[in-house]
């Protein structure tokens, strides 16, 4: 009979990260509960669960950030925490967390109106990348190479109009050759990492980049090791840039992908995520 630490799994479908570490459980005869966040309803009179500990894998952000926070409150451990999952869904409450904490990072300027944008741009320099404060997988970044294509696109976004347009998240380019670093964290250990290369300046495997061993060394492994602590993260994945002058984080994801780097990196990562759940359970 499997053992029961009390441990649930909260996601939504069941992509091929979320079969692995269902496997890695089965493996170990270490008995979950999987929660669909599709099927979840809070009663927010209920104040005691049945779990011990949760491993969050939602794909959907504001169903994670509310449902971490509905746990939190009730005193089930999570993994991540609320807060982790709060400060590394947004770009900029992760560069602050970065900033505060003495991390390396790219600069970056924040500005709430098109036109406070537009001078924040040129303060800079072109090009620069404009982000959504919230967002992944790379979607709706964009490469600004002159004023021309800043005005156009302040413009639309103003026009658009909604509540992830209203803050215009402004990046220095770094031009690294279309290549960063993805690097693994699990309990505050760097695991593993790869090179993302791809054809195009934004290099997220989800969206075609390659992936490529990337042997580990002390600088990396500080760095990573130290912004996994700057968010609270449990388990993470940070994005870096190689630079001449040194590696800088780009950005902290708490429900992190790595169906593309097990057999790169040659590390069990869904077994190592398993692993640190079932010690924090037990």
């Amino acid at each position: 009979m499997a053992k029961d630490l009390g441990i649930a799994v909260l996601c939504s479908l069941v992509r091929p990260e979320e079969k692995m570490i269902f496997d890695a459980f089965r493996a170990r005869d270490v008995d979950f509960q999987r929660i669909d966040d599709r099927e979840v309803i809070l009663d927010l009179h209920q104040m005691s669960l049945p779990y011990r500990i949760v491993l969050e894998r939602c794909i959907n952000h504001s169903r994670a950030l509310h449902t971490l926070k509905y746990y939190n409150d009730r005193e089930v451990r999570t993994i991540n925490s609320y807060d982790t999952a709060n400060i590394c869904g947004d770009k900029l409450l992760t560069s602050l967390a970065l900033s505060k904490a003495g991390i390396p990072i790219p600069r970056n300027l924040v500005a709430y109106t098109p036109e406070s944008a537009l001078l924040a741009i040129e303060q800079l320099g072109y090009p620069v990348v404009l982000k959504p404060a919230v967002g992944s997988w790379g979607r709706l970044l964009a490469k600004i190479n002159d004023r021309d294509a800043a005005e156009a696109i302040l413009e639309h976004k103003k026009t658009l109009g909604s509540y992830h347009h209203s803050t215009y998240y402004i990046q220095e380019f770094i031009d690294s050759g279309n290549q960063d670093i993805r690097a693994f964290v699990v309990g505050g250990e760097l695991i593993g990492a790869i090179y993302r290369k791809a054809d195009h300046w934004i290099t997220n495997t989800a969206r075609g980049g390659k992936a490529s061993k990337v042997e580990l060394n002390t600088d990396l492994k500080n760095i990573c090791e130290a912004a996994a602590r700057a968010v609270l993260g449990d388990i993470v994945a940070i994005d870096v840039f190689e630079t001449p002058q040194g590696y800088l984080v780009n950005e902290v994801n708490y429900t992190m992908e790595f169906r593309n780097s097990i057999a790169v990196t040659g590390v069990d990562i869904p077994g190592k995520i398993v692993d640190y759940v079932i010690e924090c359970a037990g």
